[in-house]
């Protein structure tokens, strides 16, 4: 696969999960806060991801979000404008997947989905 194919399917993955998100904030009741969160976290990690390989930077398999946000400070500094939302959302990367103590609430689903749409658009400014 070429790196246009690629760079297209790191960005539409991170739009599916973006989308699944926020059809669940609107259509689903009751709202799974977790799975919104979770899905918000997996929309930013690829969004992050795609830049890093647009750019030629190997990134480490990681849930972490600021240490894939630092990686992209390091080409844009920028990015650090997103320090925040990243150190927010990374929690919900494997946390929401199974049974846990997070209690979430709808601002939380609010939030990450506010979050992941504002790092998705200074992504696409800047590939």
């Amino acid at each position: 696969m070429d790196k246009a194919e690629e760079l297209k399917q790191w960005l539409d993955l991170a739009q599916q999960n973006l989308g699944v998100a926020k059809f669940l904030a609107e259509k689903y009741h009751p709202t799974p806060i977790e799975t919104i969160c979770n899905n918000c976290q997996q929309s930013v990690e690829k969004d992050l991801k795609a830049y890093l390989f647009q750019n030629n930077v190997e990134f480490p398999f990681t849930h972490d979000l600021s240490e894939l946000l630092a990686m992209c400070m390091d080409i844009n500094s920028d990015f650090v404008k997103f320090a925040k939302q990243c150190t927010y959302l990374t929690k919900f990367g494997v946390m929401p997947r199974y049974p846990n103590e997070l209690q979430l609430n709808n601002d939380d689903a609010t939030s990450a989905v506010r979050f992941a749409e504002e790092i998705k658009e200074f992504v696409k400014k800047n590939i």
